[in-house]
């Protein structure tokens, strides 16, 4: 599992035109799966995003989580965060998981974020083509991958 966040002052998702997510400051996550993902990443990674130190304390420093800070969360599945670019000018997508198998992970990670105490999850929706409004904060923008993460 992969995910981009992106600490922002604010975040929007459209569909056709139409909100279909939105937050005020937090972070978007650009979310990615695998084929060998399961409910062990959703909880790891979940774990490692709600307790990353990365909004600003009082005195300025990046000291704070998005528990400590009652952060929003926008929550967008892409698969294209598991593009393999190595041949040709062709990505393939061949390492993403279908959506049988994708489509319930990322909602599991949605609800597990929300368990952990994140009080406003939103997300896109899935499979859809969706324009996404991004205010970067800082910018800060952090990749983590399940596969090289420690514990939080």
């Amino acid at each position: 599992m992969r995910a981009i966040l992106q600490k922002v002052q604010r975040g929007q998702v459209t569909v056709n035109g139409q909100i279909v997510g939105e937050i005020g400051a937090g972070y978007v996550i650009l979310l990615g799966i695998t084929h060998q993902d399961s409910m062990t990443e959703v909880q790891k990674l979940a774990q490692k995003t709600v307790h990353l130190r990365v909004f600003e304390d009082e005195q300025g420093k990046l000291n704070l989580s998005a528990l400590d800070t009652g952060a929003e969360i926008l929550v967008i599945s892409q698969f294209t965060l598991f593009a393999d670019a190595k041949k040709g000018r062709r990505p393939s997508f061949s390492k993403a998981a279908p959506p049988k198998i994708a489509e319930p992970l990322v909602s599991q990670f949605v609800d597990y974020l929300r368990n952990l105490g994140i009080k406003k999850v939103a997300t896109g929706l899935f499979g859809a083509k969706m324009l996404l409004h991004i205010e970067n904060d800082g910018p800060v923008t952090i990749i983590l991958d399940t596969n090289e993460l420690g514990n939080y």
